[in-house]
């Protein structure tokens, strides 16, 4: 919970505030709900508009999630360094500002205070919930928030000035002054030895264990989904497929996953996957214990045990993850819900998957993406990397 707000001028009554509230309670499946008390005092009515407008639209929930994360962001830092709510479209100043207060260099920052974000923007956007880490942000961050105020002030029907070469000339010289290394959304992929001990934390048949075991088997046997679509997993989406025979024993259980649109599906492309086996057995022992006969499949637990009709929501994947490994006597710190995804491809490349097989699960589309993590592992044990 937030310990202040810096007021939007447009959101100072507390009449307009319950309104909104109640708009966003009919786009609440795609937004992070729990803080819609949050979003309605922040955002203005034009902004509340402009979401469910793209919700009419029928943009990807995942999309519109991020959407809606950067705006209120954008609104935040706008209030705490101005006064005043995000204009649109925003002038080149302002954007130029946004670059200033994210990318700066912290060596340059130890002798000069002022550089960068100033301490008051930065503790109040602290205080509010905005800011966790210390330092500038990532250039891909910055980047990403200049894009979504960019798709949502085309969305306004109005032009921004996101192609100025003075804004394009700012990023590059931060970027270039602040070097930072990339690094990957988990820093150990999940792969099949790692999966075994998650797996083995989960022995009991108590309901957190069930279903933390079939949320670790399901997002990595059908290809490391991401976590938002294991959260928002529906009994609606599961078809029974026939079993699959084989000569070394009996039939192993077969069904499809009907992803729908995905964050790198067109508009009218329905991802399917297919999940084999012990995965599909985890996944009915989990959903009979529950009595999950539609609806969400992956609920919440409380304290107690008691199953919550509510479901997961997307970080609450990535906390599984990390329980696991911690209760595995791993490093909760090295693992996340993403590394379900890069492990999936970084054993099929250990187990001699072609990647275009791989691919075919994983859902990827852009082979070099996905080949990153399928050629660390072959590269590490190929001839290349034995020369000597």
């Amino acid at each position: 919970m937030l310990k202040y707000w810096v007021r939007s001028p447009m959101a100072t009554d507390d009449r307009t505030i319950s309104e909104r509230a109640e708009k966003l309670d009919t786009i609440a499946a795609v937004l992070p709900i729990e803080r819609r008390d949050e979003l309605a005092e922040l955002l203005t009515d034009q902004d509340i508009e402009t979401l469910k407008h793209l919700v009419n639209e029928g943009m990807g929930e995942n999309t519109l999630r991020a959407l809606t994360s950067d705006l209120a962001y954008l609104q935040a830092w706008c209030l705490a360094s101005t006064g005043k709510s995000l204009p649109w479209p925003a002038p080149e100043a302002l954007l130029l500002k946004f670059v200033a207060h994210h990318l700066w260099d912290a060596e340059r920052r130890r002798d000069d205070p002022g550089h960068g974000m100033p301490q008051d923007v930065d503790r109040l956007l602290r205080d509010q919930g905005f800011l966790k880490s210390l330092g500038p942000h990532a250039p891909d961050t910055v980047r990403r928030r200049l894009a979504s105020l960019s798709t949502l002030t085309k969305w306004r029907g109005v032009a921004g000035e996101f192609a100025s070469p003075a804004l394009k000339q700012a990023i590059r010289l931060a970027v270039r002054a602040t070097p930072r290394p990339r690094k990957r959304k988990s820093a150990k992929a999940v792969t099949g030895d790692v999966l075994a001990k998650l797996l083995a934390s989960c022995g009991s048949n108590s309901l957190r264990d069930l279903r933390d075991r079939a949320i670790l088997m399901v997002a990595f046997a059908s290809g490391g989904r991401r976590r938002s679509e294991i959260a928002g997993l529906r009994k609606e989406q599961l078809t029974q497929e026939p079993p699959i025979e084989r000569q070394d024993g009996p039939p192993l259980p077969s069904l499809s996953i009907h992803l729908g649109r995905t964050k790198t599906s067109g508009a009218d492309h329905d991802e399917i996957v297919y999940l084999t086996g012990r995965p599909v057995e985890a996944l009915n022992a989990w959903m009979k214990a529950a009595s999950i006969k539609s609806g969400s499949i992956f609920r919440k637990i409380d304290r107690w045990g008691n199953l919550s009709p509510r479901p997961l929501d997307p970080k609450s994947v990535n906390d599984v993850v990390k329980h696991r490994a911690a209760l595995a006597g791993l490093d909760p710190a090295e693992f996340s819900a993403h590394g379900l995804r890069s492990g999936y491809l970084t054993e099929a490349a250990n187990r001699g998957i072609p990647l275009p097989e791989a691919m075919e699960q994983s859902r990827h589309r852009s082979v070099q993406q996905a080949s990153s993590y399928y050629n660390s592992a072959t590269r590490r044990s190929g001839r290349a990397a034995r020369l000597l």
